[in-house]
């Protein structure tokens, strides 16, 4: 019995040790919306209730933004050069979490809830999902320094439509926040690069 009991510590122990990362669910990248009536019910909206979004739609959401679509390892978005420098972070109550397109997983890189931390303005701090954009300059040495900060600002754009998209054709509601924290997240996560521009995320209240 005492080494069922201890087999079963030592099988729990190893879970938790990667409890705190999310492997998603395969996104679904067929069906939704036809493109243009997505384009023509894009709207940003603020307003959003505290019910949280589901797994299988924040996957579809992540790849949507920024996934792989092709066997090649290229993106649902463009980057200059294929540097792929944007690294798209998700905040939830869980934590904050790295977008790892590559394994279609979410890696922890904070384990408080710091969603307050990201807005300046007071409208955006309860979202139960936030999705920020980040030039990651580690994957930019071919550019100078004019370069990262224009084409930067540049990539993060076309992943922020493909959000807005899709959020359209899910019916979730999202807004571009463009007033972030940008030098408190820069240190509490250390990020070598800029944060450019963040997401809020929710379902449309009733």
């Amino acid at each position: 019995m005492k080494k069922i009991n201890l087999l079963f510590f030592i099988f729990c122990f190893l879970i938790s040790l990667n409890a705190q990362d999310i492997q998603l669910l395969p996104p679904d990248t067929t069906g939704g919306m036809p493109l243009m009536e997505a384009l023509s019910k894009r709207e940003t909206n603020r307003n959003f209730s505290q019910k949280e979004i589901s797994n299988q739609q924040l996957s579809n959401l992540l790849w949507a933004a920024f996934g792989i679509n092709r066997t090649n390892g290229k993106r649902t978005a463009p980057s200059a050069r294929n540097a792929q420098e944007i690294d798209v972070y998700v905040f939830m109550k869980t934590g904050t979490y790295l977008y790892l397109a590559a394994e279609n997983k979410l890696k922890q890189v904070y384990n408080q809830d710091i969603r307050e931390q990201l807005p300046k303005q007071e409208g955006f701090k309860d979202t139960p999902l936030l999705i920020l954009l980040v030039a990651n300059y580690d994957k930019m040495d071919r550019f100078d320094d004019a370069a990262k900060e224009f084409y930067g600002s540049i990539d993060a754009g076309y992943i922020s439509q493909n959000i807005y998209l899709y959020c359209t054709s899910e019916n979730l509601t999202t807004c571009a926040i463009g007033m972030i924290e940008r030098d408190q997240i820069k240190e509490l996560l250390k990020l070598n690069g800029k944060p450019i521009i963040a997401h809020s995320i929710g379902i449309k209240e009733d």
